[in-house]
């Protein structure tokens, strides 16, 4: 144990003589821990943000979707599916439409306009701060009324109560019945900034009446499943749609995709990054090599005074680990306040355990690895060759 103090101590005192040289070599490895701890960490949290997104509409939803723009499901057939597949609590067609909001001088284009029916609402978890929902008459009546977002509220009328007043949707008044208690987004899109119109009355802005998008809300979610083969065959069969145009998935299915789409997002990321980890340890060992060329002479006199080839072997293997692990400490402590910092500009960021032990454990590895070659090129030195060095 006192031999190893020994060499310990002596490894740290031929580190800290050379403090410049010592900071850039680990500054590779600090520059590859981090960027693997903030590539992963917002890696995770764009996933966590997109499946909290998901998980927000439950899952008893089933998503339908036509991909194809030369097909399409008709409203009147909305009810034809309801009535003829068992297990559907409620139907919710929507389309998104492009249009001009304004009220008076004031104009919004960045609002989105979603045109459905009146099942939207429940089926989404959405609720109103003020107002009414829209209701089937609505539909059958084809009504010039809309539903607006909170932030849409705010940015037309001030701090006025829009219900019952009138905005223009491409130049044609529509009444405002209700307004979105706030959300933020959900499935990419912002909630507090848009418009919902009857489905029927799309036909005013110049949108066709076919569907490409249904919610589907299940009685039983355990029977989920046999619903989904149900609407595919009932789809395919009775609409006449090919399977190739359309998809019907449940929000557990979106769940286990996305779960595999994260693992191999992170595999990328963390890859990519770990390529900086492999050159902060080739700089680890060139730097090495080097200090083992300056310090021929003293090894050769360490040899005549005694030391043995596994004392200098010794000697160069810690102070290539303490370089490494020194290096993966900066690195972790870094990558943890810079994702941080990260998360004030807009980006989630999630701090992984696993991963900084594993940063950790990789910078100690690395300084064990690449310090092997220059510990082992001193350790073998020929005493009498070392001390002719000059």
């Amino acid at each position: 144990m006192t031999k190893f103090r020994s060499i310990l101590k002596v490894s740290l005192k031929n580190i800290t003589s050379n403090k410049l040289r010592s900071t850039l070599t680990i500054l590779g490895l600090i520059i590859g821990i981090a960027s693997v701890i903030i590539l992963v960490g917002i890696g995770d949290g764009a996933s966590s943000s997109v499946k909290s997104e998901v998980q927000s509409l439950g899952t008893d939803i089933i998503t339908t979707t036509i991909s194809s723009s030369d097909v399409s499901i008709e409203y009147s057939q909305i009810n034809d599916i309801r009535q003829n597949i068992s297990n559907i609590e409620q139907i919710s067609p929507y389309k998104n439409v492009s249009a001009t909001i304004k009220r008076d001088t004031t104009t919004s284009s960045k609002a989105n306009i979603i045109a459905t029916n009146a099942n939207y609402m429940e089926i989404t978890n959405l609720t109103i701060s003020s107002g009414r929902l829209l209701s089937e008459i609505d539909l059958e009546n084809k009504s010039k009324v809309c539903l607006v977002g909170s932030d849409l509220a705010t940015t037309l009328f001030n701090l006025a109560n829009p219900v019952g007043e009138t905005i223009k949707i491409n130049d044609d008044k529509y009444t405002v019945i209700g307004v979105l208690t706030e959300q933020g987004s959900s499935m990419g899109t912002d909630i507090d900034n848009i418009v919902i119109i009857p489905l029927t009355t799309a036909a005013y802005l110049g949108v066709d009446s076919s569907i490409n998008n249904l919610y589907i809300k299940v009685q039983d979610e355990k029977y989920i499943d046999s619903t989904i083969s149900m609407i595919e065959k009932y789809i395919e069969n009775n609409i006449g749609i090919s399977s190739d145009y359309f998809t019907v998935s449940s929000q557990e299915s979106m769940l286990d995709t996305m779960e595999n789409v994260d693992n191999t997002l992170s595999l990328l990321l963390g890859g990519i990054a770990s390529i900086s980890l492999i050159v902060g340890g080739i700089g680890v060992m060139n730097v090495m090599l080097v200090s083992v060329t300056e310090r021929t002479k003293e090894i050769g006199i360490r040899k005549a005074l005694g030391a043995k080839k596994k004392d200098i072997l010794i000697q160069f293997l810690i102070e290539s680990l303490v370089l490494s692990v020194l290096g993966g400490i900066i690195g972790i402590i870094a990558g943890i306040l810079i994702g941080n910092i990260v998360e004030n500009f807009g980006y989630q960021f999630i701090q992984s355990t696993m991963i900084i032990i594993i940063s950790f454990i990789s910078s100690a590895a690395i300084g064990l690895i690449f310090g092997i070659f220059p510990a082992y090129r001193a350790a073998k030195l020929n005493p009498i060759d070392a001390l002719r060095t000059e």
